[in-house]
């Protein structure tokens, strides 16, 4: 179950809890057995115990169906508040040096909510602390001998003698000081690094939805104009099919020209193919994510249109044998992503290009990573960076309009995957697919 903001915050608030309540138990302890301060034990505990069934209950109410709610946090909030003030009545009030953590509480609402809150809980402990200066229980005199740590503190604050010396326990009263500004800072510095990691990680996310966003709009506009140009390309191409159906059928006699014209017809129904493929995507609602196609089978069907595409050019496959099991998403436009990829690489060395199929283990998963090696001059690191940009192409004057690469990342991202180009030592450049793998085949 996906934890709301506030749900978020009210978890964080509740592992904060665990340490608050570990920490007053281990202080009510070292104050009674330790200073040998004649304080009720029985109630100060019982405070503490009641505060750890409190969170209990909160943990099990977080796994509940019912949204956590901002005021839901705030009465949170205030229980810690409550719980400090049962602690601090019996022992001495706002007399008593770790009176000041009632500000942790503050400083939490501060950084979890919004400011209405905030003055909310300013109002709270303000009236907390003022209840505390009236009503208390005097922090008893400890029973301990106190004229070695009244010495101490004579010595390293410079406070005057005549102060301490009627074992009214001030001296443990700066040393409480002292622990309580300690443990504060620590409390606050622990807390709000948390909250200001979050809040730089949500920058980054936002940073990343902003560029996913601005990715989107590209594409939308280059599907816009591809539709258009589509519609637009299905008349041009029917009337060249009939010329070359008619110009076989006037050149029987040519075997030269047969060939050629087969050739040509040849190209001209793959690109109807591909617009008819188009249209058909287009009609689409959506794509089903369960369905899945063996590495090797997509392999072939690259390969087969690849044949019709770039008749010339000889594509050789290696390191099959190893990602012969595995299975990818099947999708129209991978078939498309996969061919563009495999266009740049033969336009960038102008002959064989060679085919890597391997199969990986990353962060747990099982992934497929085509490799597309070329022999051409490789890519400079200044234009590795930015080839992922729409418009971006290393073809310089053959006339890439440097979409390719573009669309093919867009489309192995939607599938879970990515595209990397790396330059190869012995020469050439290395573009690399990863896409989701399964282990096994489904029907």
């Amino acid at each position: 179950m996906q934890l709301t903001t506030a749900a978020l915050q009210m978890q964080r608030l509740l592992q904060l809890r665990w340490t608050e309540i570990t920490g007053q138990m281990l202080a009510v302890l070292v104050a009674i057995y330790g200073l040998g301060l004649p304080l009720r034990v029985e109630g100060l505990l019982a405070v503490c115990l009641l505060l750890a069934a409190i969170n209990l209950f909160s943990h099990w109410r977080l796994t509940q169906r019912w949204p956590v709610s901002r005021s839901e946090v705030f009465f949170q909030l205030c229980i810690d508040v409550l719980a400090l003030a049962l602690l601090l009545y019996q022992s001495g009030g706002a007399s008593n040096p770790f009176s000041s953590l009632l500000l942790v509480p503050l400083t939490v609402t501060a950084a979890m909510l919004t400011m209405t809150w905030v003055w909310a809980m300013a109002a709270v402990t303000a009236l907390v602390f003022s209840l505390l200066l009236i009503w208390h229980q005097p922090l008893p005199t400890p029973s301990l001998p106190l004229d070695g740590l009244n010495d101490l503190i004579c010595t390293v604050t410079g406070i005057d003698r005549s102060l301490l010396d009627h074992d009214n326990g001030f001296s443990l009263h700066v040393v409480g000081m002292w622990i309580n500004f300690l443990l504060s800072a620590a409390i606050v510095t622990v807390f709000v690094t948390r909250i200001a990691a979050v809040l730089r990680q949500r920058e980054k996310d936002l940073a990343r939805a902003r560029e996913g966003i601005l990715r989107q709009e590209r594409l939308l506009a280059i599907g816009t104009l591809a539709a258009g140009t589509a519609h637009q390309l299905g008349t041009p191409l029917a009337t060249m099919a009939v010329v070359l159906h008619e110009l076989q059928r006037d050149h029987v006699e040519n075997a030269a020209l047969q060939e050629d014209l087969s050739l040509l017809r040849k190209q001209v129904d793959h690109c109807k193919h591909i617009l008819s493929v188009l249209a058909d995507k287009a009609s689409q609602s959506a794509i089903s994510s369960t369905s899945t196609i063996a590495v090797q089978a997509l392999i072939a069907r690259v390969l087969e249109q690849w044949q019709l595409l770039r008749p010339g050019t000889p594509l050789a496959v290696i390191d099959m044998v190893e990602a012969e099991l595995l299975a990818v998403a099947d999708d129209p436009a991978l078939d498309q992503a996969l061919l563009n990829l495999l266009d740049n690489a033969a336009d960038a060395s102008g002959q064989a290009v060679t085919l890597r199929v391997q199969a990986k283990q990353e962060g747990g998963r099982s992934w497929c990573r085509i490799e597309i090696l070329d022999q051409g001059p490789g890519i400079d690191d200044a234009v590795v960076a930015r080839l992922g940009e729409p418009f971006i192409t290393t073809k310089g004057e053959t006339g890439g309009m440097g979409i390719g690469l573009f669309l093919s990342n867009a489309t192995l991202e939607r599938l879970g995957g990515r595209v990397e180009i790396v330059n190869r030592e012995e020469g050439g450049a290395c573009t690399r697919v990863l896409l989701p793998a399964l282990e096994e085949k489904q029907a």
